[in-house]
């Protein structure tokens, strides 16, 4: 994948351009709330930056795995072969140490509508599980 312009507006749909929005994050900056990692997140997939979307799961995530180069490669794998066309936040809900996004992607293979869970551990969101919803 090619390396996102921080010019472009940002894929979380902020209508800010990239650089002024998403692209901290994705240089170290840890995210203050659940709602915005998530939003991190989904730009992540839509650019490909596997190693911000291993970085930012938890360890107890089904998905979790110490092959982080075959982790990497599936995570690039689906970047690559989707189109990530717009990002819809529903309901978005945290405490001190758990939060709950729901929101709908629209993606080139269709609408993905999930209820995300994130757990806060030393300071620092992460994506917990998620659960799809109608």
């Amino acid at each position: 994948m090619k390396k996102p312009s921080p010019n472009l507006p940002c894929p979380c749909g902020s209508g800010f351009k990239y650089k002024k929005c998403c692209q901290k994050y994705h240089k170290g900056a840890l995210p203050a709330t659940a709602l915005l990692l998530m939003k991190s997140r989904y730009c992540a997939y839509a650019l490909g930056l596997a190693d911000y979307i291993i970085d930012t799961t938890h360890p107890d995530n089904d998905d979790f795995t110490d092959d982080t180069v075959r982790w990497r490669e599936e995570i690039l794998a689906f970047s690559r072969g989707t189109l990530f066309l717009s990002l819809s936040i529903i309901t978005f809900s945290e405490t001190e140490s758990e939060a709950y996004v729901t929101f709908e992607a629209k993606l080139s293979s269709g609408l993905l509508r999930e209820k995300s869970r994130f757990l806060k551990e030393k300071g620092k969101w992460l994506y917990y599980d998620g659960d799809f919803t109608v």
